[in-house]
């Protein structure tokens, strides 16, 4: 690495770090709008506008503060990612009255599990039903799920539905019962299949003669994919902290029941300038498994933490207000 870099990765894991010690931490920031449905969960009756970074401030009134059934995010990262990606979510919902806390999922940031002996959804999702088992009986959360982490958070809504208030799918893999993560991508790649037999990115971590166990991308395709709207020193820090994915849990069929993950509250988050999952797939997403709410960031690349943070910033407190 170069002085530069080694400096970044430096940054990277002593703010992951500090996230792990205290659940929470304080950075730079501030906010963005909304898009409200009619009718109940699950129903298709969603209004939609462009949202643009107007705000007057990043706070909510005591009064607003003390009436929210809950004031507690849990924000999971997607593939590659960890829990250092949200740190300007973190101060911002900080700033605003809340209680944010960032997770690593099994191995991914700071996590030591070896990404190559990851081999179920369960696995994977572990430090997020994890934590969901250990609240209290009566306290629920808001998830947010970035990317691939959609899955986990649908495998949670199964699995603990009356942990969860809200479920907000940012950019994310919201995929139906009996479907897999990887197939929300095949429309505009190619099928399983052929990718299992023919790409280059994959990882043999038991082997070249068994199963693929991970997937790694090269540099120049993930700033292409995912930060082509993301300021340099995010894409750098994104360089020299992105880990492997585990291949298995987005191989994996969801099993989704219409009792627990059919009657919770979900809400979706499109990114208009995603070049990793198009807006076309994202549409697609909401339009075949309609959520309670549908929110679009203009100008957002596959990581508006980065791009656009206060704009969703501002999506996340108007949610949170929803009664």
């Amino acid at each position: 690495m170069s002085v530069e870099e080694e400096l970044i990765h430096r940054q990277a894991l002593a703010m992951a770090f500090h996230q792990h010690q205290s659940q929470s931490q304080r950075f730079d920031g501030s906010m963005s709008r909304r898009i409200s449905k009619q009718g109940g969960p699950g129903t298709s009756s969603s209004r939609r506008r462009n949202l643009s970074d107007s705000f007057s401030n990043g706070k909510l009134s005591s009064d607003v503060l003390d009436n929210l059934e809950t004031k507690k995010f849990v924000l999971v990262h997607g593939e590659g990612f960890g829990a250092w990606c949200w740190y300007k979510s973190i101060s911002l919902l900080e700033e605003a009255g809340f209680h944010p806390i960032a997770l690593d999922l099994s191995g991914s940031g700071i996590d030591h599990t070896d990404t190559n002996g990851i081999t179920t959804l369960a696995e994977y999702a572990s430090p997020l039903t994890n934590f969901l088992k250990s609240l209290p009986e009566n306290e629920k959360v808001i998830v947010v799920g970035h990317s691939c982490a959609g899955a986990c958070l649908s495998y949670a809504l199964e699995h603990y539905p009356k942990k969860i208030s809200k479920a907000i799918y940012l950019s994310a893999t919201m995929v139906r019962h009996g479907q897999r993560p990887f197939d929300v991508f095949t429309d505009e790649l190619i099928s399983a299949e052929v990718f299992m037999k023919e790409s280059q990115l994959l990882m043999y971590g038991n082997g070249k003669d068994r199963s693929p166990t991970g997937l790694k991308l090269e540099k120049n395709q993930i700033n292409k994919l995912y930060f082509n709207q993301s300021p340099a020193k995010d894409v750098a820090l994104a360089a020299v902290s992105m880990r492997p994915i585990p291949l298995k849990p987005i191989m994996e069929s969801l099993s989704l029941t219409p009792e627990k993950y059919g009657n919770a509250r979900r809400f979706y988050v499109q990114t208009l300038e995603d070049r990793a999952l198009s807006s076309d797939i994202q549409e697609k997403l909401v339009r075949e498994n309609p959520p309670e709410g549908v929110y679009k960031l203009k100008g957002s690349d596959h990581c508006p933490f980065f791009s656009k943070p206060q704009s969703l910033h501002k999506v996340l407190l108007e949610i949170a207000q929803l009664p």
